[in-house]
């Protein structure tokens, strides 16, 4: 019998192997942990169950006990340039903000960036508003990362839908495709 994880931190009534319920994930999120090139990145991964009615990151915190400190929001950017429109992810811990209009706009070389609309974000990642997560992003997608969530022990993220979260060494997360760590990302 396989021994059940313990959670780094939270009140959790079940937690378990991101890789063994790979069925209560998004579609893409459960494809990208299969694939991950790191397995071992793969298999730190845990899912932990909550109510979809809280997932929102401060009400999640409180009725999980989950320092905000740990937990990360990942938004879907647009920046634009002549006419074309990139697509990126931003992850950035919840006590934080990402820098959208500087940062973000500077480094990928955009002439205005803004959060993208919630139906875009939706459409092209194929995870549920309020869970999408930088696991399971499309492979082209800059995926932008605080320096500080990276070196975060573990950090909690969304797991492409509402229900249920991610737990994973922050820095696993520099080892999903398209990563690039920013020092000043969020403010």
């Amino acid at each position: 019998m396989t021994e059940r994880p313990t959670c780094p931190f939270g009140d959790f009534r079940s937690v378990d192997r991101a890789l063994d319920v790979l069925d209560r994930l998004a579609g893409p999120v459960a494809t990208a942990l299969k694939s991950w090139d790191t397995p071992q990145a793969a298999r730190s991964v845990l899912y932990v169950d909550s109510n979809p009615e809280k997932a929102d990151t401060s009400e999640f915190s409180a009725a999980y006990d989950v320092p905000m400190e740990v937990s990360a929001n990942c938004v879907v950017v647009a920046a634009k340039r002549g006419g074309q429109t990139t697509l990126a992810a931003c992850l950035a811990l919840a006590t934080t903000r990402v820098d959208v209009n500087s940062t973000v706009r500077k480094h990928l070389g955009a002439r205005k960036a803004s959060f993208a609309p919630m139906d875009t974000a939706v459409a092209e990642t194929g995870m549920e508003y309020g869970g999408i997560t930088p696991v399971g992003l499309p492979a082209d997608w800059p995926l932008l990362i605080d320096a500080a969530v990276a070196a975060t022990p573990f950090v909690l993220i969304g797991s492409g839908r509402r229900r249920g979260k991610l737990i994973l060494p922050g820095p696993a997360l520099a080892q999903l495709p398209g990563a690039e760590i920013l020092e000043d990302l969020a403010v």
